[in-house]
């Protein structure tokens, strides 16, 4: 099987909430737009938030798993995230694999983490035998 893109679909329980979250807040840039949805740009993924099929108003945590968005400066996202009023669910940190994480939630509960890789983490390096 060739596998030529993917994304993560999301379908929340209250679109216009969870769209102003991820553009508004996390400040994704929006890859396109369809009426009933709009996907964004996450590193080299994708996120779409569609306008239908989520779970009631206020169900939450029917998600299992986690979006793993990676960025630059993680004590920087963490300050800007609290000035404009996301809770910190789990606090940044050096992880024992290596990476530095935090996590917060979208508005339908969603877990998000937000991951910094070190400079001299393996993810950076090419893990091929030299030749």
């Amino acid at each position: 099987m060739e596998i030529l893109g993917s994304r993560t679909i999301l379908r929340p329980a209250d679109y216009e909430r969870t769209l102003a979250f991820y553009r508004d807040i996390l400040g994704l840039a929006i890859s396109r737009e369809y009426p009933g949805g709009t996907v964004f740009f996450a590193g080299q993924g994708l996120i779409e938030v569609a306008a239908h099929g989520g779970s009631p108003q206020g169900e939450r945590g029917s998600f299992d798993g986690a979006l793993w968005l990676q960025v630059r400066d993680l004590t920087a996202a963490q300050t800007e995230l609290v000035l404009t009023g996301v809770p910190i669910v789990r606090g940044a940190q050096q992880e024992p694999w290596g990476l530095h994480e935090m996590w917060i939630e979208d508005p339908d509960g969603i877990p998000i983490v937000l991951v910094e890789v070190p400079e001299d983490h393996p993810i950076r390096r090419d893990q091929r035998p030299t030749p």
